[in-house]
């Protein structure tokens, strides 16, 4: 059997996860963070990405979240995302769209375009398909 931590991936809309994981891989703010049982106690934010799970049977599971908090406690692991979608559950062509379409707003350059949101969802879009490409890797 397997050492592992108790972790929780919630939104505000739901709860996604919650069960005992080997690891779990998030994109932090600096770089992906790797968190197993015994980690230090951690409170960081995250960017729009994948989490990778890895649950006590050694099934893997990938959540997109667009950002949020993780926080690691001695014998427990928190997601809270401002959103989070299970990978199975993306729509790739929606995310291919999307991106295309951030692209085009950074391409014009007209006054009326706001840059730094467009800057944001080209980040998620990209994030989004990332979460994909690893689900399907996976799979």
């Amino acid at each position: 059997m397997a050492i592992t931590v108790h972790c929780d991936i919630v939104s505000a809309e739901q709860e996604i996860f919650s069960g005992s994981v080997q690891f779990l891989v998030a994109s932090g703010c600096y770089g992906d963070l790797g968190i197993m049982p015994g980690h230090a106690a951690l409170l960081t934010t995250l960017e729009a990405g994948p989490v990778r799970v890895v649950k006590e049977n050694g099934d893997e599971e990938f959540i997109f979240v667009s950002g949020g908090f993780l926080e690691v406690q001695p014998h427990r692991v928190t997601v809270l995302a401002n959103t989070a979608t299970r990978a199975r559950d993306l729509d790739e062509e929606a995310a291919i769209k999307a991106q295309e379409h951030a692209k085009e707003l950074l391409a014009n350059q007209q006054a009326d375009v706001d840059y730094s949101r467009a800057t944001a969802e080209l980040a998620e879009a990209v994030a989004r398909l990332r979460t994909i490409q690893q689900f399907r890797h996976q799979s």
